[in-house]
């Protein structure tokens, strides 16, 4: 098993900057790639940005240019630095374990979110 732990939430100004951070513990030698992904209230959960082992990123269209992502090379840690924040990136930011490097859907591991709000 997998288990992930989000810190790093909180409230920030319009084009303010944030960064989440994840710790995975357990059986992380199975995982292969590591995501964030927010939800809003009365909105499906959405992928904002994924980094495989390797160290390949993608990021939503609606974020891209604004956050990083990264992860430290002993896997344990993955980052999401968030800049240029916008009051519609307000949602609770979960993150993602993936068995599968490549993949078009969340892992089976998640956290349990943690809450960024971004004020006007």
């Amino acid at each position: 098993q997998v288990q992930l732990k989000e810190s790093g939430g909180g409230l920030v100004l319009t084009g303010g900057s944030l960064r989440l951070s994840c710790a995975a513990s357990g059986n992380i030698f199975s995982i292969n790639a590591m995501g964030w992904y927010r939800q809003a209230p009365g909105k499906q959960r959405e992928l904002v940005a994924t980094i495989t082992n390797g160290g390949i990123t993608n990021y939503a269209d609606s974020v891209k240019g604004r956050f990083t992502i990264s992860r430290v090379a002993a896997k344990s840690t993955v980052y999401l630095q968030m800049n240029s924040l916008e009051p519609e990136d307000t949602a609770v930011y979960y993150c993602n374990a993936n068995r599968r490097e490549v993949s078009l859907s969340p892992g089976m591991y998640w956290g349990q979110g943690t809450q960024v709000t971004v004020s006007s």
